[in-house]
C-alpha cells in the first residue's frame, strides 16, 4: 500500500509541471481571446523560451550534482558581447565567431569548475557568484560599457539560429536546436557512464567515493559544460536581441534556476530530467507572454515571476518532506 501511494505522488510530481502549464494555457485562452491561441505568437512562446531552455541544461547539471552556477547570465552575455567586439574589430567570418564565443564561455565554466574543485569551497555559490561580477565586468570592459547593434555588419549566418524560422507558420530554428541538444542531453543522462556518476555525485557523494567516482573531476566537466551551453546561448541571444547588449541578463540565471526546480531538480541534488527542465522553462515563458500581452509592466512580471520562484522551492522542500516520510515508513515497514 505505501509502495502505491509513492508511486502516486512521483507521478504528480512528474505531472505537476504539465498539469501547471496546461492549466495556464486554458486560462489565457479564456481570458485573452484571439490573442493567446494564435500560431504566431505560440512561436514567439518558443522563440523566448529557447535561450532559457539552452541556459538550465547547463544548470541542470550543476543542481543534480548539488551544486548551482550563478554565472550563466552573464557567461552568455560575455559570449555575445565577445562576438560584437570581434565584429567591430573587422572580423566577420561566422565560424571563427561561433567558435570564439563558444571557447571563451566553455574556458569561463572551467574555472568555475577548477575554483570549486581545486580551492576546496564550501559551495559553488561562492566562486559562481564571484565569476558571475567577473564575467560582467569584462564584458563591460571589452565593449566600452555600450550596446553593439549588429544590424547590417556582414554577420548574418552567426545571427541566423537566433532569428531564422523554418516552416510555413514559422517555427523557430533556435528551438529546434533546443529539441536536438535536449534528446543528445536526455541520452547523455540516461545512457553514459558519465551521466550516472553526475547523479551518483549529487544524490549519494558517499557512495560515489565508495564506488572510485572521482567527484572533483565530475565537478569539473559539470561546470564546464554549463559554460559550454551559455556559449551556445550567447550565439543564439545575438540573433535574437540583435545586439550585444551587457544589460540584458538580469534574469537568466533566476530563470534556469526556476525551469529546473519547476521541473523536477532538487537543492538536494540526484534528482532532474532534461525534458522536465523544458517544461519548466516553456511555464515561465509562457505566464512572461500571457502577462505581455496583458499589459502588464515589468513590476508585475518580476513579482508573479518571484511567486513562481517560491513556489517552485517550496515544491521542493515539500517533495523532500514527502520522500523522507516515505523511506521512513518503509524502514518501519
Amino acid at each position: 500500500m505505501n509502495n502505491k501511494k509513492t508511486n502516486v505522488s512521483d507521478i504528480l510530481m512528474k505531472l505537476g509541471p504539465l498539469m501547471v502549464l496546461a492549466i495556464m494555457f486554458v486560462v489565457f485562452t479564456i481570458t485573452l481571446p484571439g490573442k493567446f491561441i494564435r500560431v504566431a505568437n505560440l512561436m514567439n512562446i518558443l522563440k523566448q523560451t529557447s535561450i532559457n531552455c539552452i541556459i538550465a541544461s547547463g544548470m541542470l547539471l550543476a543542481l543534480i550534482t548539488a551544486g548551482i552556477d550563478l554565472s550563466v547570465g552573464y557567461n552568455a552575455i560575455l559570449a555575445t558581447c565577445l562576438i560584437g567586439v570581434l565584429m567591430k574589430n573587422g572580423i566577420t567570418n561566422p565560424v571563427v565567431l561561433i567558435l570564439s564565443a563558444i571557447v571563451v564561455s566553455t574556458l569561463c565554466g572551467f574555472i568555475n569548475g577548477t575554483l570549486l574543485t581545486r580551492l576546496d569551497l564550501p559551495h559553488p555559490f561562492v566562486s559562481t557568484l564571484g565569476m558571475k561580477f567577473v564575467f560582467w565586468g569584462i564584458a563591460l570592459l571589452i565593449t566600452n560599457s555600450q550596446t553593439i547593434g549588429f544590424t547590417n555588419k556582414g554577420i548574418d549566418p552567426v545571427l541566423w539560429i537566433g532569428k531564422q524560422t523554418i516552416f510555413s507558420f514559422g517555427f523557430p530554428v533556435s528551438f529546434l536546436l533546443v529539441i536536438l541538444i535536449y534528446a543528445a542531453y536526455h541520452v547523455f543522462l540516461n545512457h553514459s557512464a558519465l551521466g550516472r556518476q553526475i547523479y551518483c555525485v549529487g544524490g549519494n557523494p558517499e557512495a560515489a567515493r565508495m564506488s572510485g567516482i572521482r567527484s572533483k573531476d565530475v565537478l569539473t566537466i559539470v561546470y564546464t559544460l554549463s559554460g559550454f551551453m551559455c556559449g551556445i546561448a550567447g550565439v543564439v541571444l545575438a540573433g535574437r536581441l540583435n545586439t550585444a547588449n551587457t544589460a540584458s541578463a538580469a534574469t537568466y540565471d533566476t530563470d534556469a534556476i526556476a525551469a529546473c526546480i519547476i521541473g523536477g531538480a532538487s537543492f538536494r541534488g540526484g534528482k532532474g530530467t532534461i525534458w522536465g527542465t523544458m517544461l519548466g522553462a516553456l511555464l515561465i515563458s509562457t505566464i512572461r507572454n500571457g502577462l505581455n500581452l496583458f499589459s502588464a509592466g515589468n513590476d508585475i512580471q518580476y513579482i508573479v515571476i518571484g511567486l513562481v520562484i517560491i513556489a517552485a522551492v517550496t515544491i521542493d522542500v515539500m517533495r523532500g518532506k514527502m520522500e523522507a516520510r516515505a523511506r521512513k515508513m518503509a524502514m518501519a515497514d
